[in-house]
């Protein structure tokens, strides 16, 4: 069985794209380690920990991920394959929190970005708070580790899987929102 390192949590986005790679490389046996991060991500790879490994490198909006930019100066590795994936991103909150009781909004850097005008109109007299991942933030509200009233940016799957409501679909600024992912696998010696 292939282990796949990704940087995110169980419904994040990084699974997603993992997926589509096992897809697209007829894997079908493999199993998903959530890492979290980039430098995990790479770390685990180099160190024969997980046989590939998966990142976000750039968004449409939001830019490069200066997170994998750091990681990949400190390790070496194999660029496998380069894909973009579709990014849709919505408000969730606790069931039955109303958009009005909203006192914090808990996301990814790269979500926060990405939802930028939406926020500004919406919540810009509320904290934004930067999460390490946006399913580690959905996990978090749902487990009750953030406050009841908080909002995090995630996709559609993290509502399902953890239970929690979508509030408003589909905020990012941009119509197309794309971000680019990177497969890889350990860098084999010469």
């Amino acid at each position: 069985m292939k282990t796949i390192g990704i940087q995110g949590g169980q419904g994040s986005f990084s699974e997603e794209a993992a997926n589509i790679f096992c897809e697209n490389h007829g894997l079908t046996n493999f199993k998903i380690i959530y890492q979290i991060s980039s430098e995990h991500v790479l770390s685990g790879v180099e160190n024969d920990k997980t046989d590939y490994g998966i990142f976000a490198m750039e968004n449409a909006q939001g830019g490069v991920v200066i997170e994998s930019v750091e990681a990949l100066s400190k390790y070496r590795c194999d660029i496998i394959e380069m894909f973009h994936i579709p990014v849709n991103q919505n408000l969730l909150g606790v069931e039955g929190t109303n958009i009005g009781d909203i006192i914090e909004i808990h996301s990814h850097q790269q979500a926060l970005r990405q939802c930028k005008n939406y926020l500004s109109e919406h919540f810009w007299s509320r904290p934004l708070i930067e999460e390490d991942d946006t399913a580690e933030a959905a996990r978090r509200l749902a487990e009750g580790k953030l406050p009841i009233n908080a909002g995090v940016i995630a996709n559609q799957a993290c509502a399902h899987l953890y239970g929690l409501e979508i509030l408003e679909e589909s905020i990012h600024d941009l119509k197309h929102n794309l971000t680019l992912f990177i497969g890889i696998k350990k860098l084999e010696k010469a």
